[in-house]
């Protein structure tokens, strides 16, 4: 995925991967997801990606000072990979949602999301389809593909895989099961239909239109 620098800026800092503060309060979602499955989301599984994208790169750079054999760097890179993967997504996911409804996009995205799906309904036939559809856990993601300029849905099974080059993210659903097991147990579409009347479509055209990176008014 492309995506601008400033993306994940306060995903870094200080020559490391942090972990930025959520947008919002852990129970502001509610009834969407509760504060309790936020706060572990976000606390223990996106710190844990963080955390293992910055022993992945310590890895990486001690194979480059002759520390570490260069046969571990193979290994190092896939779950740098990985897990900057991981991070990356969770930013985005959490700029994704609003805790107030915004309903439909509007003007661009609005025009993109008719041009690409035939209308808003398409989209949400196309985009439940996709995250309800992932083999085990995964993302759906929305986003903007270069080569047309038309938007597409991708569904991701692992942080790192189906990248399309010139593919620009505009929001993410994470239907791993930490994200909303707690709530929905094992249903799935109530989960994705819930988190799609849930959209910060604003932040999406605002990613859209490269006005800010994560679609924060800050």
């Amino acid at each position: 995925m492309e995506a601008e620098s400033c993306l994940c800026s306060r995903g870094y800092g200080d020559g490391h991967y942090v972990l930025p503060p959520l947008p919002y309060e852990a129970g502001a979602l509610e009834p969407f997801l509760d504060a309790e499955t936020v706060t572990i989301h976000h606390d223990r599984h996106h710190a844990a990606y963080v955390a293992g994208a910055n022993a992945a790169v310590e890895s990486i750079r001690k194979v480059a000072a002759n520390v570490y054999d260069e046969t571990m760097v193979s290994a190092a890179t896939q779950r740098l990979a990985f897990n900057l993967g991981g991070h990356f997504l969770h930013c985005l996911y959490w700029s994704s949602l609003c805790p107030e409804p915004q309903g439909a996009p509007e003007g661009a995205l609005a025009d993109a999301v008719n041009e690409s799906f035939g209308g808003y309904d398409g989209f949400l036939r196309v985009f439940r389809g996709v995250a309800i559809g992932l083999q085990g856990s995964g993302w759906a993601v929305l986003g903007r593909e270069r080569l047309s300029g038309r938007l597409a849905v991708l569904g991701i099974e692992r942080h790192q895989d189906v990248l399309v080059p010139g593919f620009k993210p505009l929001l993410a659903c994470d239907v791993w099961e930490h994200a909303y097991y707690l709530r929905y147990k094992n249903n799935r579409a109530g989960y994705v239909d819930a988190f799609l009347r849930q959209v910060d479509w604003a932040a999406a055209l605002e990613r859209m239109e490269h006005r800010t990176c994560h679609g924060d008014r800050s």
